[in-house]
């Protein structure tokens, strides 16, 4: 049993940037095997932004993994705290929400989270069933467990403090209401991001405040590098892979990463075990398995799961004709277009045709292709996704299409 625990507490661990509260995290899952009683593991979701991507899912992931050892998942929709608006790390609060805009997004992101979690051992919940009962009154109450000077411990607030920089009593009500949250629900684990720690840090004193018999443990996760490898997943940077982009585009994006970022990606997105990444670590290092080959399979796994093992699958093979045919140049130029853009436009704008109405010729005389098939549409606009452009036999563009 010993064993069992130990192994199941490194697949927990795996990835994260802090645990505080491990041996209490042991005892649960040591207590769900003898007699398969789950425990409460919490995170917390403003829904301001359900199009998701892979970065917001790493912490989605390691919900999935605390389902495998016991978790029972309350999946909180923060639709009371997003109409104040969580002010961690930056320097105003958030815009407060409509309500029907907070429901709509929440069903979106169940849509979502439901293609990592599994909904038997899932609970989707809203903080507004019980911070509205809280009133006025609870809401006085709720101020009195925290003190001003300990508030000021939180790094952006201590800043702007020192920089003589407005804070608003709202803000610091939000970490309370956070923290509140876990009395309701009976925490026993929280997740959340590394720039969470002070707001799940709360749960615990609140949890004492109320006279709760426990502690929960929190867990933070990292921020997960996008596709340049150097700065955070984010769609501002256009270096995110998105959760409902197409098959072929999200096979194509993964395939796209570094050999070094992919191991990453294995550590905080593939549901392989520990044990699994080791040994294809081990088989590239002896040089028995290839690094392409490896990042394929991670390629498959990620596609599948936001779509289908049939689409997984038709996109390698895509992929395949696009980018490992020998008839097309290594070195070829490859230029970034938006959504939308005419074919011929193209053509004149990358230099391989002079004029408009010129590439309409040859687009009609079937001198021009898209991914190795002839393209005899003159008004062909391109939607989302990369494409090998090919006029003649000599002229090769790789397009990237946002």
């Amino acid at each position: 049993m010993a064993l069992r625990v130990q192994e199941a507490m490194l697949e927990i661990k795996r990835g994260s940037v802090e645990l505080i509260g491990e041996e209490y995290i042991a005892s649960l899952v040591q207590k769900f095997f003898e007699t398969q009683e789950r425990f409460v593991v919490k995170a917390g979701f403003d829904p301001t932004a359900p199009d998701l991507h892979l970065g917001h899912t790493v912490l989605i992931q390691k919900l999935a993994t605390f389902q495998k050892f016991g978790g029972k998942i309350k999946f909180l929709i923060g639709d009371f705290t997003a109409r104040i608006g969580d002010p961690t790390g930056k320097s105003e609060t958030r815009k407060p929400l409509e309500a029907q805009e907070v429901e709509q997004n929440a069903r979106t992101y169940q849509e979502q989270v439901f293609k990592i979690l599994d909904p038997k051992y899932t609970e989707i919940c809203f903080n507004s069933k019980w911070l509205n009962e809280l009133g006025s009154a609870g809401i006085v109450q709720l101020t009195s467990k925290f003190s001003v000077a300990r508030m000021l411990e939180r790094d952006d607030f201590e800043k702007r403090y020192k920089n003589n920089m407005p804070i608003s009593v709202v803000e610091f009500i939000y970490p309370l209401l956070q923290g509140y949250d876990s009395v309701a629900l009976n925490c026993d684990i929280e997740l959340g991001g590394n720039d969470q720690k002070f707001n799940l840090l709360m749960g615990r004193n609140m949890q004492r405040a109320y006279g709760l018999k426990k502690e929960q443990s929190i867990m933070t996760m990292p921020l997960l590098e996008g596709l340049d490898g150097v700065n955070k997943m984010s769609k501002s940077l256009k270096n995110y892979i998105g959760v409902t982009e197409e098959s072929q585009v999200m096979y194509a994006k993964i395939m796209s990463i570094s050999d070094v970022l992919m191991w990453r990606y294995y550590e905080l997105l593939s549901q392989k075990s520990l044990r699994d990444i080791e040994a294809l670590k081990e088989g590239v290092k002896t040089g028995v398995l290839h690094p392409k080959k490896i990042k394929e399979v991670l390629a498959l796994e990620i596609t599948a799961r936001y779509h289908s093992d049939n689409l997984a699958q038709e996109a390698k093979e895509v992929f395949d004709k696009i980018f490992t045919k020998k008839s097309i140049p290594d070195d070829i130029r490859e230029l970034s277009f938006d959504s939308g853009e005419w074919i011929c436009k193209i053509l004149v704008e990358a230099k391989m045709s002079p004029s408009t109405s010129q590439a309409r010729r040859e687009i009609k005389a079937g001198a021009v292709k898209l991914n190795q098939e002839k393209l005899f549409d003159e008004n062909f606009k391109f939607s989302q996704g990369e494409y090998i452009l090919q006029l003649g036999k000599r002229h090769f563009l790789r397009l990237k299409i946002n």
